[in-house]
């Protein structure tokens, strides 16, 4: 076996010499660029570029396919030829960016083929750019992001890993390890706003990993960092695995317009190898999209995540609102987030003058003054029905031509949710920027969380950016409180209006240094990469019981920061009583693995359940919330179904700590389960404390925590228990 694997590698490196070589023989320069993990080299070919090949250092994996660049353009309602040709003088290469320059001349387009490193270890990022040098409008058809066809041996045993959003709910299978067998064929699709339509496949978080089942393990991945409609794909046959990454054309049509000057920008792609398994791979990932994509600022903060109790409902008020601040700030809680009702109305952005006679800014201030940030909700992108100066009333002309679409006469909204503008337009765009900066100045808002259907991924307007409908095609439907529409030009609308998102959240941070942003769309539908370079954190899901909160997180956290997931604990009662301190830890621990988060009436808790809360907010901080920003983490159990045991372990090996927090579901026959545990030097002694006392402290060699592992007891269903790991100076006595 050894023997063939040498021979498989033998005949990749031949393969992929024999194609840099032709290349290079033409004139070519081929360029090759280097993480840690990953290699890539890259050629430009006569008929268009080509990542050739894709290297960790153990695995070298060849690819077959050239880059399919676009055939032809449409101008003036006519289809014309394009003729590519690679321009040399134009083209870069460096040890951290290559660019190959394709040409067109008649139509005038210029193509960039970009990949680029920005980080020493993980991925490398890959985006196609087209620029229109014409004098008139251009349309063009869709151009993929990453095209390949990997050679694979037959005989090789291969399985894929892909996960689902949490959306409104996670559902029972939220982590896929499936495998990949010959005729193996995969579409996964993401939106900005998933939906769970009776009979539709669930949405993914744009991410594929692919390994050997045996061995180390080594494989690839390719995720996409666009929050619009995209998809990936994956099949195999004989000792071909094909993929392709980039948005997802409805109806199998896509089209945009390109005025003069203008530049149409693929999602962007990262590509990287792997070996381990899936959790070695989560650990270089997470590390990366720390690193990357989300905003250093939010680290340089030792409090991120902050612990938040949110409040909000049609009986808020003022007073409610002071006195759950008071509440908080006894607890230990380090923001309040003010959330839906406290708003004159939907799409009417300013505080109701009978429940805030005196506006939000002094609710912030007594925040504040309590020593606590101020975190608001807002659903800025809906319009309704208000009147009222500044608001966005759907009756409006000029706020109707914003609109997604047009509504029936009788049309009213939701208590919470309107109707969806389409922020890819300009006028609303520039609306949308003036209103968020108003709101967080205004109200003096430290935290600020979208919701709702933000992102349109339908627009049947002629007159907007994106390509206009097809009236035969256009569908129109009523789901969670929205109406979608839907035509053949979705994806185009879809692309506009996540780039015009991105546009409003930078202006935020711009104009708002220090502020939080929050992504929250009715629960986790627009968890995503392109999401997370442009927000601080993630709501997962919108249920708030123990066990959907586990689920999400286990799911999410194979590809975010953990510290990004945020799960909701809200009032839960499960057959034991919910006065039980068990039962209560259980509840607030199932929330406590990322962003922390209650959201419930903390006042209505008992004097009991006040203590316990109070201890176990001070033990987050402490002790949790270190190995929740820097530690590398293991899912130590299989996804969490409520009635078996599960756990989640961080270990982080810079400091010698971790921790693993054990959940037993409603099991009334397991009262004890081992946990193996991952991370550990095996030559070293590690302490090993039981938080609650569940069993008697020990010490352990690291090499018995990794084959024996570490054994929890806990007589009660729907109990919990935090084990503590530190490493010990080496001549310390075991016990």
């Amino acid at each position: 076996m050894k023997r063939l694997r040498l021979l498989l590698v033998l005949l990749s490196f031949s393969f992929a010499a024999s194609a840099l070589g032709a290349a290079q023989s033409a004139g070519l320069q081929s360029a090759t660029l280097k993480t840690s993990d990953t290699t890539v080299q890259l050629v430009p070919e006569a008929r268009g570029p080509r990542l050739a090949s894709l290297s960790s250092g153990v695995e070298n994996i060849d690819n077959r396919a050239t880059e399919e660049l676009i055939t032809s353009a449409e101008i003036g309602g006519k289809s014309v030829s394009l003729e590519w040709k690679f321009n040399a003088a134009e083209s870069r290469a460096d040890a951290k960016v290559v660019s190959y320059v394709y040409e067109s001349a008649s139509p005038h387009l210029r193509l960039t083929w970009n990949w680029e490193i920005r980080s020493e270890h993980g991925p490398v990022e890959h985006v196609t750019r087209i620029e229109n040098l014409e004098s008139r409008e251009i349309v063009l058809p869709l151009q993929a992001s990453f095209v390949f066809d990997w050679r694979t041996a037959e005989l090789n045993k291969l399985e894929s890993l892909y996960i689902e959003k949490g959306a409104d709910s996670p559902t029972k299978d939220g982590t896929h390890l499936v495998k990949v067998l010959d005729d193996y064929k995969w579409e996964g699709k993401s939106s900005s706003y998933a939906q769970s339509l009776h009979g539709a496949a669930r949405e993914v978080i744009p991410f594929v990993l692919v390994e050997h089942t045996t061995g180390m393990q080594t494989g690839f991945y390719v995720g996409i960092e666009f929050s619009g409609r995209t998809k990936l794909t994956l099949s195999r046959s004989g000792d071909s695995l094909k993929s392709e990454a980039g948005l997802d054309p409805l109806d199998g049509e896509f089209r945009t317009k390109l005025k003069p000057g203008e530049v149409f920008e693929t999602p962007r792609v990262f590509v990287g190898t792997t070996h381990g398994g899936p959790d070695a791979t989560a650990n270089v990932i997470r590390r990366w999209v720390r690193d990357v994509l989300t905003d250093q600022k939010t680290w340089n903060n030792s409090q991120y995540p902050l612990v938040v109790n949110k409040r909000g409902g049609v009986n808020l008020n003022e007073e409610i609102a002071n006195q759950a601040i008071t509440d908080a700030a006894n607890l230990g809680f380090e923001m309040f987030h003010l959330d839906a009702g406290w708003s004159r109305a939907v799409g009417d952005w300013q505080p109701d003058a009978i429940k805030f006679p005196h506006g939000l800014a002094p609710v912030a201030y007594y925040a504040h003054a309590k020593g606590l940030k101020f975190g608001l909700w807002v659903d800025w992108a809906q319009a309704a029905l208000s009147k009222a100066s500044g608001s966005l009333n759907v009756r409006d002309p000029k706020i109707k031509d914003w609109l997604t679409t047009d509504l029936p006469a009788n049309w009213k909204p939701d208590e919470f949710k309107g109707q969806t503008i389409d922020i890819g337009y300009p006028p609303a765009k520039a609306w949308a920027m003036r209103e968020t900066d108003r709101i967080v100045s205004d109200y003096k808002v430290d935290m600020l969380e979208h919701d709702g259907y933000l992102v349109a991924k339908g627009c049947d307007r002629t007159n907007h950016p994106h390509a206009a409908p097809d009236a035969l095609l256009k569908t129109t439907y009523r789901d969670a409180g929205f109406l979608f529409s839907e035509s053949e030009n979705a994806t185009d609308v879809s692309y506009h209006a996540a780039r015009a998102y991105y546009d409003i959240q930078k202006n935020m941070r711009q104009k708002h240094p220090g502020l939080l942003l929050e992504v929250r769309n009715d629960g986790g539908r627009m968890v995503d990469f392109g999401s997370a370079a442009h927000g601080d954190y993630f709501s997962l899901t919108d249920t708030t019981d123990p066990l959907s909160n586990r689920r999400a997180f286990y799911d999410a956290s194979f590809l975010f920061p953990t510290a990004m997931l945020e799960a909701y604990v809200g009032r839960w009662e499960p057959e034991a009583s919910a006065l039980d301190a068990n039962v209560f830890r259980y509840m607030l621990r199932s929330g406590m693995m990322g962003s922390f988060s209650v959201m419930t009436d903390t006042s209505a808790w008992t004097s009991e359940q006040h203590d316990v809360a109070r201890r176990e907010i001070q033990t987050y901080k402490d002790q949790l919330r270190p190995l929740i920003r820097a530690g590398d983490l293991y899912h130590v159990s299989e996804r969490p179904d409520g009635k078996q045991w599960d756990g989640i372990e961080y270990f982080d090996p810079r400091t010698g700590r971790g921790v693993v927090l054990a959940f037993r579901g409603s099991t009334k026959v397991e009262s004890s389960h081992r946990f193996i545990l991952r991370g550990m030097d095996p030559s070293l002694t590690y302490q090993i404390r039981f938080h609650d006392g569940s069993s008697k402290d020990r010490t352990f060699r690291g090499d018995e925590l990794l084959t024996g592992g570490v054994l929890v007891s806990l007589p009660k269903p729907f109990s919990s228990e935090m084990v503590f790991v530190e490493a010990l100076p080496s001549d310390a006595p075991r016990r």
